[in-house]
Formats: C-alpha cells, sequence, structure tokens
C-alpha cells in the first residue's frame, strides 16, 4: 500500500506521485485515470526494483492539509 498525491496540474491532466517512490509519477485525463496509471507506475517500480535485487523503499510519508 502507497501513498499518492494527486493534483490538478497545469495542462489540465491530473498528475499523481508516490513520494516514497522516487521518480514515481504518471498522469491522467481524469482523476480515475491518474490513479490507474500510478497504480501501474508503482507495480512496474517495484518490480523493476525487486529483479535488480534492489530494496523496496519502505512506505514512509505522512500528508498533510494547511490551510493558509
Amino acid at each position: 500500500m502507497r501513498q499518492v498525491v494527486i493534483y490538478h496540474g497545469e495542462d489540465g491532466y491530473w498528475v499523481a506521485e508516490c513520494p516514497s517512490l522516487p521518480g514515481c509519477i504518471s498522469q491522467g485525463k481524469t482523476k480515475e485515470e491518474a490513479i490507474t496509471n500510478i497504480s501501474e507506475a508503482i507495480r512496474g517500480y517495484i518490480t523493476a526494483l525487486e529483479e535488480d535485487h534492489l530494496p523496496v523503499p519502505e512506505e514512509h510519508f505522512e500528508t498533510f492539509v494547511v490551510a493558509v
């Protein structure tokens, strides 16, 4: 299970990032598409690490909403 940050990008697409996996980012035309795409990206990222016998980073991020 991984935390994902989703936000509306400047180009009108939804951007999804997995902070615990550096560089693991995807996007989609809708939130749902972005979630599907980042799920696939996370699976691919972890598979690649495992195939290369590299450690898979643990989930360690906490997220908060700060009103300014």
